[in-house]
């Protein structure tokens, strides 16, 4: 396993794989992350122990999500069952996507309690206030402080999870790899969020045109969840295009 350098039009390239296998199963990519979504929503309720848990899941369904699109891309329709392949793979690597998840609750605790300290707001303070929590300064300051310091936190883990589970890379050194992966081809990721940031754009203009013919705000309403869940599906579609187009094996093909 060694990295492959990729040029920065490979970006816009990723969005368009992740689009066109999106549609090629829709159903199922969106049915799969709706699951992913309620299952680690429902996980955050929990008292006390729920939101780390969940947290610590996050990288797990993420592999589950691009697990799927492996499966779609290869012509064949993801099951259910898919989401769960980070805990299908055998003892071991069972423990080290557990070790993993950790680390990702840990660096999001450390993120938010950072961001809350930064901000002068609650960590929690968009949950407990609802809507008009958003409206505060102090809350929006919150968020703005959680983006940029969730940037650090995402790049090592943005491969780490598939290193992990495909390759048996020790947690911590999928974590150092991902972050060079990240680094060596951040041409190609920064046009790929670029890209992506294009297209919520401009389906975001588009909606705001339908609903303006179909009836306003009460239309927005009921389109703007929909949309928005189905466009976040077809990105997370496009994650695993990322990594394998990010390593080579030895024997210098795409890791499969």
């Amino acid at each position: 396993m060694k990295l492959h350098r990729v040029p920065a039009r490979t970006g816009l390239l990723w969005v368009r794989l992740g689009l066109r296998t999106f549609f090629r199963q829709p159903l199922a990519m969106a049915g799969l992350f709706f699951l992913f979504i309620m299952g680690v929503s429902v996980l955050a309720m929990v008292p006390v122990l729920g939101a780390p848990l969940a947290l610590a899941l996050l990288p797990a369904a993420t592999l589950g999500l691009m697990a799927a699109t492996k499966e779609a891309d290869s012509g064949r329709f993801p099951m259910p069952t898919v989401l769960a392949s980070a805990f299908r793979a055998g003892r071991e690597r069972v423990r080290a996507m557990l070790l993993l998840g950790g680390l990702y609750a840990l660096g999001s605790v450390v993120v938010m309690t950072l961001a809350a300290w930064l901000s002068g707001a609650p960590a929690d303070a968009t949950l407990e206030g609802g809507e008009t929590a958003l409206t505060e300064p102090a809350v929006l300051r919150n968020l703005a402080w959680q983006a940029v310091l969730y940037v650090p936190l995402g790049l090592p883990f943005w491969h780490a999870p598939a290193l992990v589970h495909w390759h048996g890379i020790h947690p911590v050194k999928s974590l150092f790899f991902s972050l060079v992966a990240c680094w060596t081809n951040k041409g190609a990721l920064l046009v790929f969020m670029l890209g992506w940031s294009a297209v919520f754009f401009g389906v975001s203009l588009m909606l705001v045109l339908l609903a303006s013919a179909l009836g306003g705000a009460s239309a927005m309403q009921v389109l703007v969840f929909p949309v928005a869940s189905l466009l976040s599906a077809a990105f997370f579609t496009s994650l695993y295009f990322t990594f394998r187009d990010s390593f080579l094996t030895d024997e210098g093909e795409p890791p499969a």
